[in-house]
């Protein structure tokens, strides 16, 4: 697991980041590489320290024994995911020729969504300081020999934007690893036939784990839960269906 050296206090759940930013049309058609999408974000508190990068370790236990398996509506992918969470299928919202899917805890919490064909605009404006807690790389996904990998990364731009808070997500990406202490904006895509597809969340600090208070609530501690062990296993169990 990566783990940044210094814990990262966001104070607000104000924001979006590229990930969300997603125009459900018809499919570009364009592998995902290098480039990233500008985020956006709405006025809130500053955060508290600066993103630092971090190491790598070994991939968390697989998914338990009692866990369901979801196969998407077109037959295509399938995930498991655990006995007491619920998926959504929202059709009705996906891109044409698509899926839209939504994993929510048993609480009833978006926690993920899945969604295909879907279309991406790649801008790097600038790039920030960055941190990586978590990545797994996922071989059952390659495409073209391009193996994508599950991440939990997150930007910070309080230099430029001292009321936004930095954003965090985890999920699923085609793009090279960042190298050296910055890096574009989150964009959390890969690439699957016919365009591009999408299983990712947000990290909101707001939202935080049982016994935690909002300002106690860390990107580092939330890797140490049982709902990110959840998560992550549920987004890395993402596979081509039998």
């Amino acid at each position: 697991m990566r783990r940044s050296g210094r814990s990262f206090r966001a104070v607000s759940s104000g924001f979006c980041v590229a990930v969300l930013l997603v125009a459900c049309s018809s499919p570009s058609g364009a592998p995902v590489g290098s480039a990233t999408a500008t985020p956006s974000a709405s006025p809130s508190a500053a955060s508290k320290a600066a993103l630092k990068p971090a190491s790598e370790a070994s991939p968390r236990p697989s998914a338990q024994a009692d866990w369901k398996t979801y196969t998407t509506p077109d037959g295509t992918l399938m995930f498991d995911y655990p006995p007491d969470w619920i998926v959504k299928d929202r059709a009705r919202e996906a891109a044409p020729g698509g899926i839209f899917i939504e994993v929510l805890t048993g609480a009833g919490r978006s926690i993920a969504t899945l969604r295909t064909n879907i279309v991406t605009k790649a801008n790097c404006t600038q790039k920030l300081p960055y941190t990586l807690m978590d990545s797994e790389e996922l071989p059952a996904l390659a495409q073209h020999g391009v193996k994508p990998r599950f991440v939990f990364e997150g930007r910070d731009d309080h230099e430029s934007y001292p009321s936004r808070p930095a954003p965090l997500s985890y999920g699923i990406t085609s793009a090279p690893l960042p190298t050296g202490r910055s890096a574009c904006p989150i964009f959390q895509f890969f690439n699957w036939p016919p365009g591009v597809a999408a299983f990712s969340g947000v990290y909101d600090p707001l939202v935080t784990t049982p016994g935690d208070s909002p300002d106690a609530d860390t990107p580092e501690s939330y890797t140490g839960t049982e709902e990110y062990d959840s998560l992550r296993q549920t987004i890395t169990s993402l596979r081509p269906a039998d």
